[in-house]
């Protein structure tokens, strides 16, 4: 018997073509025309990008893959954390320390050790700085850092069955221990300033507009990569359990599945994600410190989530990108009122848009598209006519 059905490939699963296009389109304009804009075209020119607004952008798409991390763990399996903010700062501090180490003697102190070591009167590196020179250990220790924690902190918490909000103030207290940890100088971490002076990466000069570039296409790659391999998560059979697990856990239970498992994967999956943007955060931000481990940035990070539109992805990351430009005009415009602004759109949205930004537009061109009876009636009678 011939199957009439349509077949698709998984790539057309993942999205239409009209949004394969779309994500083409932001490749393209992320990696080509924004280099060229930066890089080729004058300063005085009208259409030249200037490197504040690379970087700043750099860093919104940093803050968008952390908003797809809370994403797939709040929006598609109910667990609401206020601690990933902890896991975007591990991995930042994970290649932090690689960072420091390619300064060389070019520190004040003129010295292989960081100058906050040879402030403390220390003589040597810690164990845990071992093989921190190496590019290729970083980049491993970035993701294994963060998955190690959440491994072992997800599979106690999920083990005992806790969740809701107990679970999220345990991970905003997981976040602020660390914090204070990391404020302390005996650590090895540089206490209350962190890591800042960066010199070079791969031996090459971190401040050339060619390397800040590269840092900027690498993100945005990254940004794309992970919101493709985000979007085939959730939309296989594995996906469809973390989201029956978030609307019906036990029934998930009943039905022979453990959600144990499946918490645990995407959770650390979560932060290994996090810990990656983190690494590409601190080059081109040029500083991690314990701040970074507030527990008002995790909650900041579930924020994104919730006015971008939860359970979207590309919503979440929408959400980043509002959140932190409207920050960036009003931290400067209105200092002392931001925190206050960023109150009433988490109010704004929790009681108007609980679908988000993203779930409105879905709205608004649902309602563009639906005819009503009387339409369709009077449609039907010039049509006749005709």
């Amino acid at each position: 018997m011939q199957n009439h059905y349509p077949q698709f490939t998984i790539l057309e699963r993942l999205y239409t073509k009209k949004g394969w296009g779309m994500l083409l389109g932001v490749l393209a304009v992320l990696c080509v025309l924004f280099p060229i804009l930066n890089l080729v075209v004058p300063a005085g020119n009208v259409l030249h990008v200037s490197d504040y607004t690379i970087a700043l952008i750099g860093k919104m798409m940093c803050y968008g893959i952390v908003a797809l991390a809370i994403d797939l763990v709040w929006g598609y399996t109910g667990i609401l954390s206020l601690g990933h903010g902890l896991f975007f700062a591990l991995g930042g501090y994970a290649f932090g320390m690689y960072l420091m180490r390619q300064i060389g003697l070019d520190g004040s102190y003129h010295s292989h050790l960081p100058d906050f070591m040879v402030f403390l009167d220390w003589k040597s590196y810690p164990w845990y700085w071992q093989f921190t020179e190496h590019f290729w250990y970083v980049l491993i220790l970035v993701m294994v850092v963060p998955g190690v924690l959440a491994f072992i902190f997800g599979y106690f918490a999920f083990r005992s069955r806790i969740k809701g909000v107990y679970f999220s103030i345990i991970t905003q207290a997981m976040t602020y221990a660390f914090m204070l940890l990391f404020f302390r100088n005996e650590t090895g971490f540089g206490g209350n300033n962190g890591f800042t002076d960066f010199k070079r990466l791969l031996d090459i000069p971190i401040a050339t507009p060619q390397m800040r570039m590269t840092l900027f296409v690498v993100t945005a790659l990254m940004l794309i990569g992970l919101l493709v391999l985000s979007r085939a998560i959730v939309t296989s059979k594995f996906g469809r359990v973390l989201t029956a697990i978030r609307d019906a856990e036990s029934r998930v239970m009943f039905s022979g599945y453990n959600p144990l498992h499946y918490k645990l994967t995407i959770w650390t999956f979560s932060a290994v994600i996090c810990g990656i943007a983190g690494a590409l955060y601190v080059p081109q931000i040029g500083i991690i410190n314990p701040s970074e481990m507030s527990p008002a940035n995790s909650i900041e990070i579930a924020i994104w989530s919730a006015v971008g539109g939860r359970g979207t992805l590309v919503g979440a990351i929408l959400g980043a990108g509002i959140v932190n430009g409207a920050k960036s005009y009003f931290t400067v415009a209105f200092p002392e009122y931001w925190l206050y602004f960023l109150g009433l759109i988490f109010i704004l949205v929790t009681l108007y848009l609980p679908q988000g930004v993203l779930g409105l537009w879905e709205k608004l061109r649902f309602k563009k598209k639906t005819i009503t009876p009387a339409e369709q009636s009077t449609a039907h009678i010039e049509n006749k006519h005709d």
